[in-house]
C-alpha cells in the first residue's frame, strides 16, 4: 500500500462506521432524459413541463426519490457507455483516460466507417480502463468501505484489466464482466448464450424471473450482509436495463397495451428498473440504514428507445424535446436524468447534517458524470485525492450557488450514430466541431432546446471563441484525434 492510500485508510479509520454514510449509485443503461414520469424539463418560469414521454412512462420511485432531494436538469455523460462508466470511476474526461468509445468483448476496433477518410485514432483504449488508474471503489475500499458491484460492468474487454470489477476495487462482483448488454433478460433462458451471456447468476437459471429483478435481489442480499457486519458500503447498481434486446418485463408489459411491441417492451424495462429502485430503497429502510445512505441515480448516455429517429434530421425522437439519441452529438445523445438524495429524510447523522439536500429541489447548471468521483469521495470523508476533471457538487447539493465551472467538453473521434465530433458547452450555449468536414454548429439551448437553428454563421465571433476554448481543453487533456486516411487508404 502506498503512502497516500495508507493515509486515506488511517483518516477513515478514525471515524466510526456509524458516522460514515453508505453510498448507492444507481446507474441505468441507455436511459434517456425523458424516459420517466419525472419531468427534467423546466420552463422559463421555473415550472416543470410534463411531456408526452413523461406521460407514457411509470417511474413512481424516481418521483419519490426526487421529492426527497434534488434533480439535475443539465447533467451530461459521454455519447456511449464504456467511456462514461470509466469517467465515473476515475473522475477523468474520456479524452484524458482515452477510452473514448465503447469496448467490445474481443477488445478490437468497433467504430463505424461511414466517413470514408476518417478512422478512430491509433492508441485509443479499445481494451478498456488502464491498470494504473486510481478508481473510486479502490479508494473507498482503502477507506474501510465494503465495495459492491452489481450488474453491467463494461470497463474492459475479455482478458483485459477491466474485465473483472474486482480488479478495479470492488470486493463483491455480481454479474459484471466484459459485455455491454445481455443475450437475454430471462432466467429461464439462462440469460442467453454466446459472447453476451450474463455470468455469475447460475443459481437463478431456469426460474421464471427477469434479470432486473434477479439483480435487485442479489444487491439487497449484499447490502444486508454489509449492514449486519456494521460496515459502510459503496453499492454500485449498474442495471443491464434498459439496453437492448428490448424484451418485455412480464411484470409490467400489461400496463402498456396500446404501444407497439418494441415500445411496450421498452416501457416495461423502464418500469422494472424503477421497481428495482423502490425495492432497494425499501430494503435500506427495513435494515434501518436508509437515513444514512446517500443515493445518486443517473444514466450512462442519452436514450436509445425504439422510437422513430431520422438520422438526417433527428429533431423529433424518443428523447423529445431533445434532438437525437445515443451516440449523437445532439442533446438527446448526451443529456441524462440525474437525481441525488438521502434514501430517507431524517436528521441526526453527522453526514446528513453537513449535507442537507433541499427536498423537491432542482439544479439547472451544467454537471458531468465526472463530478461524482470527487463528490462521493468527499461525502465519504476521503479528501486529498486528485479529481482531475470532476468537481465537488456538494455546494450545489446544499442549494447554494454552484462552484462548478460552467463549461463541459465532449470528444468523440469515432464513427457511430453521428461521426467524429467534439462539443463545448458554455452555460446555455453549445458549440459542435464536426471533424468529417470541418463544419461548425452553435446552439442557444436556453431558447432552442431542440437544436433546430444553427447560429454558427450568425454569431461567428461566439462560435470562434468557443472553438478556441474547445481546442485548448483538448490539448490539455492530451486528446487523441480522428485519423485521417491518405488517398491510398480511401
Amino acid at each position: 500500500m502506498n503512502a497516500a492510500v495508507f493515509l486515506i485508510s488511517l483518516l477513515a479509520a478514525s471515524a466510526s462506521a456509524a458516522e460514515r454514510p453508505n453510498l448507492l449509485v444507481f446507474l441505468v443503461d441507455d436511459m434517456g432524459w425523458q424516459d420517466t414520469s419525472l419531468p427534467f424539463f423546466y420552463d422559463a418560469a421555473g415550472k416543470p413541463v410534463t411531456t408526452a414521454l413523461n406521460r407514457r412512462y411509470r417511474t413512481p420511485h424516481m418521483e419519490a426519490l426526487a421529492a426527497r432531494g434534488m434533480r439535475f436538469t443539465q447533467a451530461y455523460a459521454h455519447p456511449v457507455c464504456t467511456p462514461s462508466r470509466i469517467t465515473l470511476m476515475t473522475g477523468k474526461n474520456p479524452a484524458r483516460h482515452r477510452v473514448t468509445n465503447w469496448t467490445n468483448p474481443a477488445g478490437t476496433e468497433n467504430g463505424d466507417n461511414d466517413v470514408k477518410h476518417l478512422r478512430s485514432p491509433d492508441g485509443w483504449g479499445k481494451t478498456g480502463i488502464a491498470a494504473d488508474e486510481k478508481t473510486l471503489p479502490a479508494l473507498l475500499k482503502a477507506a474501510g468501505y465494503r465495495t459492491i458491484h452489481c450488474g453491467k460492468a463494461h470497463f474492459g474487454s475479455r482478458g483485459a484489466f477491466g474485465q473483472d470489477p474486482k480488479k478495479i476495487g470492488f470486493e463483491v462482483n455480481i454479474a459484471g464482466n466484459e459485455i455491454g448488454h445481455p443475450a437475454s433478460y430471462f432466467a429461464k433462458e439462462s440469460f442467453g448464450t454466446g459472447s453476451n451471456h450474463v455470468t455469475g447468476l447460475e443459481k437463478w437459471h431456469g426460474q421464471d424471473l427477469f434479470l432486473t429483478e434477479v439483480l435487485t435481489r442479489e444487491l439487497c442480499g449484499a447490502i444486508e450482509t454489509a449492514a449486519k457486519e456494521k460496515q459502510p458500503f459503496f453499492a454500485y447498481m449498474a442495471h443491464y436495463a434498459v439496453h437492448s434486446p428490448f424484451q418485455a418485463d412480464p411484470r409490467f408489459a400489461k400496463n402498456y397495451p396500446d404501444l407497439p411491441k418494441p415500445q411496450q417492451a421498452y416501457a416495461s424495462l423502464i418500469e422494472g428498473m424503477d421497481r428495482s429502485l423502490g425495492d432497494v430503497l425499501a430494503k435500506l429502510d427495513a435494515l434501518g440504514i436508509a437515513d444514512n445512505t446517500f443515493v445518486v441515480f443517473l444514466s450512462d448516455n442519452g436514450g436509445d428507445a425504439p422510437l422513430p429517429n431520422d438520422k438526417r434530421v433527428p429533431v423529433v425522437s424518443g428523447n423529445a424535446p431533445l434532438r437525437g439519441k445515443k451516440g449523437m452529438r445532439y442533446e438527446g445523445g448526451i443529456r441524462m436524468p440525474m437525481i441525488a438524495a438521502w434514501a430517507k429524510p431524517a436528521a441526526g447523522q453527522a453526514a446528513k447534517e453537513s449535507l442537507k439536500v433541499p427536498a423537491g429541489s432542482h439544479h439547472d447548471g451544467l454537471v458531468s458524470i465526472a463530478d461524482l468521483f470527487p463528490t462521493l469521495l468527499e461525502i465519504a470523508g476521503v479528501s486529498g485525492v486528485p479529481s482531475f476533471d470532476g468537481h465537488d457538487l456538494r455546494p450545489a447539493l446544499k442549494g447554494k450557488p454552484t462552484t462548478r465551472p460552467q463549461w463541459l467538453v465532449t470528444h468523440y473521434p469515432h464513427g457511430h450514430n453521428n461521426d467524429h465530433f467534439s462539443i463545448y458547452h458554455e452555460g446555455d450555449w453549445k458549440f459542435i466541431r464536426n471533424h468529417a468536414d470541418g463544419s461548425a454548429e452553435l446552439y442557444d439551448l436556453a431558447n432552442d432546446l431542440a437544436e433546430s437553428t444553427n447560429l454558427a454563421t450568425k454569431q461567428s465571433e461566439r462560435a470562434a471563441a468557443m472553438s478556441e476554448k474547445l481546442e485548448r481543453q483538448l490539448v490539455d487533456y492530451g486528446a487523441l484525434r480522428s485519423k485521417e486516411l491518405g488517398e491510398v487508404g480511401r
